[in-house]
């Protein structure tokens, strides 16, 4: 059965990304998107020989989006592909011509739903709002006409299920992202915390650098990949500007160093605002790290409250200092339970669902 995955932009490897080369791989599917970091993506162990870019694009919002929603709707591959799995949000518009199709949905396009307001007031200029609002009720528009294209959804979490409906009217399955929990292990309960993330502003990271500002005896590894856009850019820069001796940011790290940065922590700490599922979380619990995080969104199907870590309702950086001292009493209490929970997220069962979804056979 020949496949074919759509994502938008494969040169900043996140968890979506990730997810989709982890199912290349076990599907022997290909990839269409459009800019690609094959140097990144072969460092994490994957091969790049079924990877097409479709064209480049701008680096620079709102040109990369729009461009590649453009590139996408004109992508039409007939019958090379028995089955195509659209896996980026953007990537929508190539429901109409390449069918059949299931769109796996890590969100909704964040920007013009349900991060709007937040993106208009912390990444556009003041004069640009207008023109931002008149963009993002024309994107609006596309995107509810393009998912009528699409055959089938799942989503990734219930809380993008959840979003499906409200912005989009359409109901959808849960099959939860992978996590590979055999590349993880516990080493040992090290000296610093881990926190890895995209460095953007709905993460919140500026939130962790406060709390470890008032935490000088504590350490703090930030992994925090980003993209070469504008706002990016400009969120990193601010990020790495703040000169804390007990916090050391990496800007991307291969999967090995990562994997070490996991088993050798104390715990691992996340702020990310309403965030879509997490596989973050997963991959620090694989490793029998507690983990700290916001209660909200996808955090709260992942983590059990006070069993595999802390979940902390509005979150603040003192609440987070709280947490912090709380874990940090006695951080392999919670080794066992974490490896545990972890294992229900394991590739083996998001492979088996996702074939049963597609009717895959070989």
């Amino acid at each position: 059965m020949k496949i074919a995955i759509f994502h938008n932009f494969m040169d900043n490897i996140g968890g979506a990304e990730y997810v989709d080369l982890m199912l290349a791989r076990e599907l022997g599917a290909d990839i269409y998107t459009t800019n690609i970091d094959k140097e990144k993506i072969a460092k994490m162990g994957f091969g790049t020989d079924n990877i097409f870019s479709i064209g480049r694009i701008p680096v620079n919002a709102p040109q990369k989006q729009e461009f590649a929603y453009w590139r996408f709707k004109k992508l039409n591959l007939g019958k090379k592909y028995d089955f195509y799995i659209i896996g980026g949000d953007w990537a929508v518009s190539a429901a109409g011509l390449n069918k059949p199709n299931l769109w796996y949905v890590y969100s909704p396009i964040r920007e013009i739903w349900d991060l709007y307001e937040y993106t208009r007031k912390n990444t556009v200029a003041w004069y640009k709002g207008w023109i931002f609002g008149l963009w993002v009720m024309f994107h609006r528009y596309l995107n509810r006409r393009d998912v009528q294209n699409v055959d089938q959804i799942v989503s990734i979490s219930q809380n993008v299920r959840r979003r499906v409906k409200k912005y989009l009217g359409k109901n959808s399955h849960v099959i939860y992202p992978p996590t590979d929990t055999s590349r993880f292990h516990f080493g040992k309960t090290g000296d610093y915390w881990l926190s890895v993330n995209r460095l953007i502003t709905h993460k919140r990271v500026d939130m962790q650098l406060e709390a470890f500002r008032n935490l000088p005896e504590e350490k703090l590894i930030i992994v925090g990949s980003f993209e070469q856009s504008r706002h990016f850019l400009s969120y990193a820069a601010r990020i790495k500007k703040t000169k804390l001796k007990n916090v050391k940011i990496f800007s991307w790290v291969d999967s090995d160093k990562l994997i070490d940065l996991y088993a050798n922590c104390k715990g691992f700490i996340t702020t990310s605002h309403d965030e879509d599922y997490g596989m973050t979380v997963v991959e620090a619990m694989a490793s029998g790290k507690p983990v700290i995080a916001p209660k909200e969104g996808g955090y709260m199907e992942t983590v059990i409250d006070s069993k595999t870590g802390i979940l902390i309702k509005n979150i603040n950086a003192q609440k987070l200092v709280t947490a912090i001292k709380r874990i940090g009493e006695n951080p392999e209490a919670y080794k066992d339970a974490c490896i545990k929970q972890a294992k229900n997220f394991d590739i083996g069962i998001y492979i088996s669902n996702i074939k049963k979804h597609i009717n895959f056979h070989e």
